[in-house]
């Protein structure tokens, strides 16, 4: 399970680097893996440092740490 969710985590990584700050709705569906692997590995990549995740009103932006 950990290997997986290392695996999809990189796909975020890459994913995050292409397209920017995105809503976690837009990112579970573009990387199209099941929500909570998906949700799992960002949590990872967040308590990593790697990412930023942003609440604005009912709705979540992450996007990558500059720097990092």
């Amino acid at each position: 399970m950990i290997t997986e969710i290392g695996i999809i985590a990189g796909e975020i990584w890459h994913f995050l680097e292409k397209k920017g700050k995105v809503s976690l709705k837009k990112l579970v569906k573009g990387i199209d893996r099941d929500e909570k692997l998906v949700l799992m590995s960002l949590g990872w990549l967040a308590r990593e440092g790697h990412v930023v995740i942003e609440k604005k009103g009912a709705y979540y932006r992450v996007r990558l740490r500059k720097g990092k």
